[in-house]
This record gives C-alpha cells, sequence and structure tokens, in this order.
C-alpha cells in the first residue's frame, strides 16, 4: 500500500458521480455508497470509504483479487473489493460499479423481493427486466461472492442485482451511466411501492421495450 495515489481519470469520474447521487436524493440517511471504475483488466478505483465530499485524491486503485495498490481504504471498504472484482471479472464491458443503500430500492433488498421492469426509465437506462436478488451473504465474504457470481451467470443481461438484507449494486461502462441507472432503479421501486396503494403496478404490454428503442434510434 502506498500514499496517496496520482490523480487518474477514473478517479475524478468517480468523484463526480459521488456528487451527483446525493443530488439526485437517492442516498440512504448515512450516504453509504461504493463506486469504482476499471483501470485496466486487473486494477480498478475505489471509494475509500466514504463519498460525501469526496476528491479525486482520496480515490485508490485496488486489484481485483482485494490488494489496495495505492492510496488507502477504510477496513469496511477493504471488505468489499471482492464484491466490485467479481462483477470485472465475469463482465469485461463494465467500466464501474455502483453500490448504494438507496432507500426504496433497498426496501425490496429487505424484502427479498425483485424489483420488476415497470417504468420507462429502467429500459432506457438498460434494465429492460426485473433486478434479480442475489442470496444473502456477509459482505465481502465468500458466499457472498459467489452468490453474486451465480446471478451473474444466470442472468447475462442485467446490469443490476440486488443484494438480499443489504442493497443495491449497478454497473454500466462508466460511472455517469451506472448512476443513471441508479436513479431509474430507485425511482421505480419508489413508484411499485407507491402503487401498491392504488391497486398495484401493471406490466408494460408485449413490445414495450422493442418500442421504446425505436424511438430512442429516430433521435440518435
Amino acid at each position: 500500500m502506498t500514499g496517496t495515489p496520482a490523480t487518474t481519470p477514473q478517479a475524478q469520474q468517480i468523484a463526480e458521480t459521488a456528487a451527483q447521487l446525493f443530488v439526485a436524493g437517492v442516498m440512504s440517511h448515512s450516504g453509504h455508497a461504493n463506486l469504482s471504475a476499471r483501470v485496466d483488466s486487473e486494477r480498478f478505483a475505489m471509494t475509500p470509504g466514504f463519498v460525501r465530499d469526496l476528491r479525486p485524491d482520496q480515490v485508490a486503485i485496488v486489484h481485483q483479487d482485494g490488494r489496495v495498490l495505492e492510496g488507502k481504504l477504510r477496513s469496511a471498504s477493504a471488505e468489499i473489493i471482492t464484491m466490485h472484482g467479481i462483477v470485472y471479472r465475469k463482465r469485461p464491458e463494465v467500466g464501474a460499479v455502483i453500490h448504494t443503500h438507496s432507500p426504496a430500492s433497498t426496501a425490496f433488498a429487505v424484502a427479498n423481493r425483485p424489483l420488476p421492469c415497470r417504468t420507462e426509465p429502467m429500459l432506457r437506462f438498460g434494465q429492460a427486466e426485473d433486478v434479480p436478488i442475489v442470496a444473502w451473504g456477509p459482505r465481502g465474504s465468500d458466499v457472498s461472492v459467489r452468490s453474486i457470481a451465480q446471478v451473474l451467470d444466470e442472468r447475462p443481461t442485467t446490469r443490476a442485482v440486488l443484494l438480499a438484507n443489504h442493497g443495491l449494486m449497478v454497473f454500466g461502462t462508466d460511472p455517469a451511466s451506472a448512476a443513471e441507472l441508479v436513479y431509474a432503479i430507485e425511482e421505480s421501486a419508489e413508484a411499485e411501492i407507491a402503487a401498491q396503494a392504488i391497486g398495484g403496478a401493471v406490466d408494460f404490454p408485449a413490445g414495450a421495450l422493442e418500442a421504446v428503442r425505436a424511438s430512442m434510434a429516430r433521435v440518435s
């Protein structure tokens, strides 16, 4: 473990995205979150254990196997390096991972209920399927990592998972795109819960995903 790491583009992106998560109002009361961004095939930049008022020079560089290569992590963050690392190993196209305790999404995680895809933002930002549940295991443990790997194998197109009794984990090409999906999922979870009071949410009609993609293609 070395001293303060040189500021990387990934660290800058992480710091900017962390600030936007608070602006968007998707954070829990504690402000807990972990953000990471791929540096290369084996390394990624990662938040040090806090994200409120985060500076780029506070972002550490870690190895997928759990080693801290540059900078420092609080022990609570060091526990979850491998939870991010398994996503990078399983999904070579993923460039960023965000874990939050966003309240409405976490309600589904605590209930051990997948979050249905019933809002258009989820379709638009890449989660055109239910957000699956990952079986509970102590944070960062082999049990937890194996459970994440199993769901990623079973659901090769999902871009998010709900960690049972824990919170939300989302992945994207970069921190900003991952954050967009966090916003969409949290809004969807809030809407799903609210809809229960007026009769329950309703599924999309057949062909909705194709219609949304066609609409987006017309203006791209």
